[in-house]
């Protein structure tokens, strides 16, 4: 089938690279021309581990291109893909702004029957306006028919949640569009079906509700994390014990310092704008955001409570900036909050990252106290503490002898519980993690 994304971030340019994988002829479109230039290259603009090799592979099997042209891409296109950002008001409310103007664009160029597809995030009530911002464009009416097709992509592992998905949501409206869009499907599906049809609302709400309660299981385990090192509990064998149950299962039960991206954090916001803009209340979604935001402040209290009170002229290193392993992601990312709370404070910073150190190096303010290093032995080098944010595979099993010859001090804090305590202790280290028992220092 010919399909036409437009927007090639994240959502769009995967979306569109599995389609064609898949065997469809897909155009990208996006109106940055320096992006399309740049994919029409082979310079793919984010990380995404085993996304060049697939866009690369189906460009030179000519079943995907990419263009600015909109009048191109929907003449040579059934189906028409809106995977543009749809960023946060300062209301928190969902900016349609690209969305809508997509929306005209598609209606200003078709000439006939077109599916048109909502791949972003959107709130409930989208697609209505999304009809009217294409009907309005029409110089003549043409049927047409929209769809809610929310994604579910995890940064890190887009490929396989595409190519693999637990589910896909449809919201439609006819039995052609339904049609059409099964059979876009149908090779994602070939083990059992995995195509849900709803209406359109509880499509568009579905995403939302989902991010939702992802992000109050993280919340919810943070909030116990601060009560474990209070009452002596570890949380690390409190999530194993409710895991254990059938109910709740092991899945984003794990204690850190906050989540972050481009997704959590902006749908929360989005969820309780509706709320607010229907005069329904929303408490749950708004102690979510306020659980995150002090979590994201525990790993520097750790920091500056080991050092009595003070890191001034104290050298810290970070491991891992990113907001999540295996992207370069770095919006909301809790790196980027203990950076500024111990700059404030005059702590000199020893930052490392495998993939996000680019993105983070032009998102920081040049600082005589930063410095960027090579590897995580690098960053150790002369630091008096090392903090873990983002766990990244190469930190599991790292040097620790030679870590500590590095340094000039042995404190460690975990802000993702990714050792264990004992273990930590008994190699020299001053070890803190999150909702365990605390070191008690020599």
């Amino acid at each position: 089938m010919n399909i036409l994304i437009i927007g090639t971030g994240y959502v769009g340019l995967v979306t569109g690279s599995c389609f064609a994988e898949m065997g469809h002829h897909v155009i990208c479109l996006d109106i940055d021309n320096k992006k399309i230039e740049d994919l029409q290259n082979g310079i793919i603009p984010i990380f995404e581990p085993g996304l060049e090799e697939m866009v690369k592979r189906n460009v030179a099997a000519g079943r995907l291109s990419f263009t600015t042209d909109y009048k191109k891409g929907i003449e040579e296109s059934l189906v028409c893909f809106i995977a543009v950002p749809t960023p946060a008001d300062e209301d928190g409310s969902c900016d349609l702004t690209y969305v809508i103007s997509a929306a005209k664009e598609i209606g200003k160029y078709m000439t006939d029957y077109r599916v048109i597809v909502n791949k972003s995030t959107v709130p409930v009530g989208s697609a209505a306006k999304v009809k009217e911002a294409i009907g309005n464009a029409q110089a003549r009416p043409i049927p047409f028919d929209v769809v809610s097709n929310p994604e579910f992509l995890k940064e890190g592992c887009a490929l396989a949640d595409c190519m693999k998905p637990d589910r896909i949501i449809l919201g439609v409206e006819s039995k052609q569009a339904l049609i059409i869009m099964k059979e876009i499907y149908s090779a994602f599906t070939l083990n059992h079906d995995r195509i849900l049809f709803m209406d359109i609302p509880s499509a568009e709400m579905t995403k939302y509700a989902a991010n939702a309660m992802l992000a109050c299981r993280i919340s919810f385990m943070n909030e116990l994390a601060g009560l474990c090192e209070k009452l002596g509990a570890n949380i690390n064998d409190v999530r194993i014990g409710i895991g254990s149950d059938h109910r709740i299962g092991y899945h984003f039960l794990y204690a850190g310092i906050g989540f972050g991206g481009s997704c959590f954090p902006k749908d929360i916001r989005a969820l309780e704008s509706m709320g607010t803009q229907s005069g329904y209340s929303m408490p749950i979604l708004e102690a979510i955001g306020t659980v995150n935001k002090r979590q994201k402040k525990v790993l520097g209290q750790k920091i500056t409570s080991h050092f009595q009170g003070s890191v001034s002229g104290k050298t810290i290193a970070i491991w891992g900036l990113s907001f999540k392993p295996d992207t370069d992601d770095i919006r909301e990312a809790p790196a980027l909050q203990l950076i500024e709370e111990l700059l404030a404070q005059g702590a000199l910073l020893r930052l490392y990252d495998p993939v996000s150190m680019e993105k983070t190096h032009a998102y920081l303010k040049p600082h005589p106290s930063i410095h960027f290093c090579e590897n995580e032995y690098d960053a150790a080098q002369g630091a008096d503490a090392i903090a873990l944010v983002t766990e990244w595979k190469q930190f599991r099993f790292v040097d620790f002898e030679k870590i500590l010859k590095e340094m000039q001090g042995k404190a460690f804090f975990d802000g993702r519980n990714q050792y264990k305590k004992q273990e930590m202790q008994a190699k020299g280290f001053h070890y803190y993690g999150i909702g365990v028992p605390s070191h008690t220092p020599d």
